[in-house]
């Protein structure tokens, strides 16, 4: 990896911390906001779930616009969007302007992440690619696990204006990295629109939707109630899963780093054997989550597991969609956070229904889910291999 390359995947990796932190770090100051803004609880979760609904609604669209865009211009553009609509925040005189100068950027998260894992990918050699991708993938752990706890320490230090000016200032950091050290990046590739959309025609990609969909249900709905879990199963203070859930972010952190190693060794087998390691965690954190040691145990194997499956998802949607990467990366975001909305209220009805440690049932029901459609595609992948072989066969004897 040269020196430009290196250079580029970091501004590209701070950038995406930045839209995650965006993201994210509202989360830990709901209650603040709330009470700021004279509203309940469940509407200031708006800010979250509303930021959410918009990404998943513009990932298969923004990236598909933007696709024969400058991607200098299209870095600017988004991250200059996210630097105004935070200083907005941070003065916004009420909560409608507060959520209006949420959803706005929200629409440009998409477009930045699915460029940025593009690019991060072309830049270095195709073998190299995948380590690649997963430095980026860093920057969004890093936006997950470091946002919350350091926005609510600077709001509970300093005030929610603050807290969000901390947002801005990311966004101008990587605004300025971006103005002195990206130079003009034409996009190169002027694929239509038509045959971009055209890579959902193709079963393989239809199979790795499910797929994503599922594996990424099967985390991050449990992990909208882990807290839960930890308050009321292993019952520990609030001191210590906050403790236990920054082991589970740095796992998560970790886990990028192997899965950059494990898919340029055998990306194939590492997606086959991905579900039955997951499935075998969750099990665990079922039979020991009475006991805090177990629980902080099986906290670090999944974190370092989700790391590895965020990685393995968007691998499994660009390799369908390898002549659309740009359009791939969107697919791969909608359908992660797809995957997030019904996993989160699949777990929510088995809590309901039995109680919070049985949400689990739902993670144990999405991961066979994800491993019967990672079966179904790598046999069609094999018969499709195996009648190559025999067209060939036959050319070869008969003639074309």
């Amino acid at each position: 990896m040269n020196k430009y390359s290196s250079r580029m995947i970091l501004i590209l990796t701070l950038g995406v911390f930045g839209i995650l932190n965006t993201e994210m770090g509202i989360v830990g100051i709901l209650p603040m906001i709330a009470e700021q803004y004279n509203v309940s609880i469940a509407t200031a979760g708006w800010l979250v779930s509303g930021f959410a609904l918009v990404v998943a609604a513009a990932g298969p669209t923004m990236p598909l616009l933007c696709s024969k865009m400058n991607r200098k211009a299209l870095m600017l553009v988004a991250g200059g969007i996210f630097m105004i609509s935070n200083i907005i925040s941070a003065f916004a005189p009420n909560f409608f302007i507060l959520l209006i100068a949420r959803v706005i950027p929200a629409a440009f998260h998409p477009a930045y992440v699915s460029m940025a894992l593009t690019e991060a990918g072309k830049a270095v050699k195709p073998e190299e690619s995948a380590r690649a991708v997963a430095k980026v993938f860093i920057g969004v752990s890093a936006g997950m696990v470091l946002g919350v706890p350091v926005t609510s320490l600077i709001a509970v230090r300093t005030s929610f204006t603050v807290a969000m000016l901390f947002f801005a200032a990311i966004n101008i950091v990587v605004f300025a990295l971006t103005v002195f050290f990206i130079p003009s990046m034409p996009a190169t590739e002027t694929i239509s629109y038509g045959k971009q959309i055209g890579v959902l025609k193709n079963p393989s990609m239809v199979l790795s939707i499910i797929i994503v969909i599922f594996l990424n249900g099967a985390i991050f709905g449990f992990y909208s109630y882990i807290s839960d879990f930890m308050g009321t199963i292993t019952d520990i203070n609030a001191e210590s899963i906050s403790l236990f859930l920054l082991f589970y972010g740095l796992a998560n952190i970790v886990g990028n780093m192997i899965a950059g190693k494990v898919l340029t060794v055998d990306a194939k087998k590492s997606t086959f054997v991905l579900p039955f390691a997951l499935f075998a965690a969750y099990a665990g954190l079922f039979l020991t989550g009475r006991q805090a040691i177990g629980t902080a145990v099986f906290c670090i194997v999944i974190g370092a597991l989700a790391g590895i499956n965020s990685n393995v998802n968007q691998y499994l949607i660009t390799e369908a969609g390898p002549q659309a990467p740009e359009f791939s990366n969107g697919l791969y975001l909608t359908s992660a956070n797809l995957g997030t909305t019904f996993g989160t209220f699949i777990c929510g009805l088995f809590i309901t229904a039995m109680g919070t440690r049985y949400s689990l049932y739902g993670t144990f029901t999405f991961i066979v889910i994800g491993l019967a459609a990672i079966a179904l595609k790598m046999k069609m992948e094999r018969q499709a291999i195996d009648q190559g072989r025999s067209k060939t066969k036959g050319e070869m004897i008969f003639g074309k």
